[in-house]
């Protein structure tokens, strides 16, 4: 009865784990650039992005590192805190809002590791 209780836990443990990473994209905007773990610029045209981002309704529909966003109430909820920058040379990242969940993605491959 125990082994089978300790076995329970240990699955249950695997799967809270493993949601959490599959929603890894939940963000919260900051106020302040010293309070962000990324500094983003959002530009005007898709040609001059790092990564074409989807706002999602849900944060069940937030992946991992592809671009679907998920923008949380709180920084406690949040995976990554950004700071949305005045200009694009203050940024980390560049980023574009595209307005279909199938077209967003890296652009800018070698900027990935910003956003894990």
């Amino acid at each position: 009865m125990i082994k089978k209780m300790f076995v329970s836990s240990v699955l249950l443990l695997v799967f809270v784990i493993f949601s959490n990473t599959i929603n890894a994209q939940n963000i919260y905007s900051v106020d302040y650039s010293s309070q962000a773990d990324v500094k983003v610029y959002v530009v005007d045209y898709e040609s001059q992005c790092d990564l074409k981002v989807y706002k999602v309704d849900y944060s069940s529909q937030a992946s991992g590192n592809d671009g679907k966003w998920y923008f949380v109430d709180y920084s406690s909820q949040a995976d990554k805190k950004i700071y949305f920058t005045d200009y694009a040379s203050q940024a980390d990242l560049l980023i574009y809002f595209v307005d279909y969940s199938s077209q967003a993605g890296w652009r800018n491959s070698s900027k990935q590791h910003l956003m894990y």
